[in-house]
């Protein structure tokens, strides 16, 4: 994952109503939800979970399932496990070397 996938795809995670929308579709019990099962759960009206979901889909985070006259959203596992190893990557990369003097002989 290059580094401006995983910038755009922490500013989809930046806001905590996404962070919410995603924890919601997680414990669904088939791993799918439409935006009214979303509002229900939230203290939003339905075009602002709209607006939240667009930003989760355009980011790959979530993916979108027509069924009947709705759209069905699950989250995009292989989108969060290659993000997780980036963030290991991400933070790996950050860390300081232990400094040889702060060792134990």
């Amino acid at each position: 994952m290059r580094d401006d996938d995983i910038a755009s795809t922490m500013r989809a995670l930046g806001h905590p109503v996404r962070l919410e929308i995603l924890r919601i579709l997680a414990t669904q019990q088939q791993g799918q939800c439409c935006c009214a099962d979303v509002t229900e759960s939230l203290t939003l009206a339905q075009s602002t979970v709209s607006q939240h979901i667009k930003v989760l889909l355009d980011a790959g985070l979530i993916e979108r399932k027509p069924h009947g006259t709705r759209n069905r959203y699950c989250i995009r596992q292989d989108k969060l496990a290659e993000l997780n190893a980036a963030f290991f990557g991400l933070l790996e990369g950050l860390t300081p070397a232990a400094s040889k003097e702060a060792e134990p002989a």
